[in-house]
């Protein structure tokens, strides 16, 4: 077997190394932990790149059909445990990656020393995320889903402090309730259906007798209700602001994509049964809806937010709302230019997430929760008479210079206003929406392009307001930031400045990613056996 053939198994066995790795290491080997840590997430980045070459047909090694499928053990779907890896979760575990990697340099400033086994916990949440976009059986999903989220639970803690320990403490409640939903649903579909091998579940479906089929929509309806959790959808996202908004900078960061594993998983199942009948909430008009409703209910936060990181979070809901409604339409029309908006809005939340401690920084609301933190943990760092913290290192030059750029950057980025790759994404999504107008209902239409309109309406008022408060304050002193701040989040606003420079040929990949999703067919030929063997195992089976 050739070594490109193993490939896929790397974004999980890299990340679960290293994280083993790093709980060996002693808290006082920084430099160690630090240097294993960045190399694990460029080994990913690597492998998630490679991944995206061989599904889009560059090189040699690359798959037939644009899918390659590694069997763990050697046994074959629908039996053995597939990973399964298309153009779809090679974009993915990219963005992971990239964005793992921004938010991993932010927190070697100071933010791997507020709690014990940071690194650790970074590398495993990595190693849930790309397991969820890789697995191809639900079963897998569930046990990545508990992966990312055991790690999540203790990286929304880290740093201590009421409020934190609060907002975490919600979003943990609210994440083990679903993952027992889940459990409940995956049980309910295997006594159906007999399987849940994805490409397996759609072929046993078709196959179902009406009180088999009543069940599975049952057991799907309690799936569906756990992804719209994970995606933030109305109304199951009151944890999300909260959460995220208390959350240690760095960990914001990489949460900004926690949500998008939901509407994946939306996505995926939604495309794998559209040809059976999907059932609520996977079915379009229910997504469709549901992401409306979610639109409204984000750009009322984003209103109604009077701080910046609530304000983010709102911005991330925002994001999920768009995805879904779009995603609500038939066929692959909005689904290429939502990919590229995924991707937009994922770097720039990212940003802005370790943007706001910076911009905040030297204020006392910013202060205070820091003093939490820094006075819970022993650390070194310390609040001069003026409550302004110093930092160690050396700052960086113009600092509010890069902050007022950084922010208005990441402003036009969530707001979709020209002319950065958000205004390219939500402009591919209107003309998109327009032109699928004869087969989809002109009220589907108009709603989605007002609700876009309004929601970037909504963004702009908000941002200008705190912009303004934030930095037209005359007795502000000058904040110091370090160069391993600074760069994260301008590696994240410049890749979204490559994404608007290069829109052409990553429209047409995003295009073809889309084509791709929804040629389920090629999606079985690759997973499953040989037709012959598919046909005898299905006999055999309940």
């Amino acid at each position: 077997m050739s070594i490109w053939a193993h490939w896929p198994i790397l974004p999980i066995v890299l990340p679960f190394l290293a994280g083993a790795a790093l709980l060996l290491l002693r808290d006082t080997r920084l430099g160690c932990r630090a240097a294993l840590a960045i190399a694990a997430t460029c080994a990913q980045l690597l492998a998630g790149g490679v991944l995206l070459a061989m599904t889009d047909g560059w090189g040699a090694a690359s798959w037939p059909g644009g899918a390659g499928v590694y069997e763990l053990g050697g046994w074959a779907a629908p039996f053995g445990i597939v990973l399964v890896a298309d153009r779809l979760a090679a974009l993915m575990l990219t963005l992971t990656a990239a964005l793992g990697l921004a938010a991993l340099i932010y927190s070697l400033a100071r933010w791997e020393r507020a709690g014990i086994h940071y690194l650790s916990l970074f590398q495993f949440l990595l190693m849930g995320l790309n397991g969820a976009f890789l697995t191809g059986d639900l079963f897998n999903l569930f046990v990545f889903f508990e992966v990312l989220l055991a790690a999540s639970y203790g990286l929304a803690l880290h740093g201590s402090g009421p409020l934190r320990v609060k907002s975490a403490m919600h979003y943990i409640v609210v994440n083990l309730a679903a993952s027992a939903l889940f459990l409940l649903a995956a049980a309910l579909i295997y006594g159906v259906a007999g399987t849940l091998n994805m490409a397996e579940l759609a072929r046993r479906v078709a196959r179902l007798d009406p009180a088999g089929r009543g069940l599975f929509d049952i057991g799907a309806a309690l799936l569906g209700i756990v992804f719209l959790v994970k995606a933030g959808a109305w109304p199951l996202n009151f944890w999300l602001p909260a959460a995220y908004a208390s959350a240690a900078p760095p960990v914001a960061g990489v949460f900004a994509i926690l949500t998008k594993v939901g509407v994946y998983a939306l996505l995926r199942f939604s495309v794998l049964l559209q040809d059976v009948g999907a059932p609520a909430p996977f079915e379009g008009a229910w997504l469709f809806y549901c992401g409306l409703a979610t639109l409204a209910a984000g750009s009322c936060g984003v209103l109604a937010a009077q701080k910046l990181d609530r304000l983010a979070g709102y911005l991330v809901i925002v994001s999920s709302g768009t995805l879904l409604a779009a995603f609500g339409f038939a066929g692959t029309t909005l689904t290429g230019p939502a990919l590229y908006y995924l991707v937009a809005s994922v770097c720039g939340s990212g940003a802005f997430f370790l943007l706001v401690e910076l911009a905040e920084r030297n204020r006392s609301a910013a202060a205070d929760l820091l003093a939490i933190s820094f006075e819970a943990f022993g650390l070194q760092d310390r609040y001069d008479a003026e409550n302004t913290y110093e930092m160690a290192g050396v700052a960086i030059p113009a600092a509010m210079a890069f902050l007022g750029l950084s922010f208005f950057s990441c402003a036009l980025l969530l707001t979709g206003l020209p002319p950065l790759s958000g205004f390219i994404g939500k402009f591919a999504l209107i003309s998109a929406a327009i032109a699928a107008q004869p087969h989809a209902p002109l009220s589907h239409v108009a709603l989605f392009v007002a609700a876009l309109l309004l929601s970037g309406l909504a963004g702009l008022i908000a941002l200008s307001r705190l912009g303004i408060r934030l930095f037209w304050e005359s007795e502000r002193p000058v904040p110091r930031l370090q160069w391993v701040e600074a760069a994260p989040i301008g590696a994240l606003i410049l890749l979204c400045v490559a994404l608007t420079f290069a829109a052409d040929p990553a429209m047409t990949f995003f295009e073809a990613t889309a084509q791709s999703l929804h040629d389920v067919p090629a999606y079985e030929r690759a997973v499953l056996p040989t037709v012959e063997d598919a046909a005898g195992n299905a006999g055999r089976s309940p």
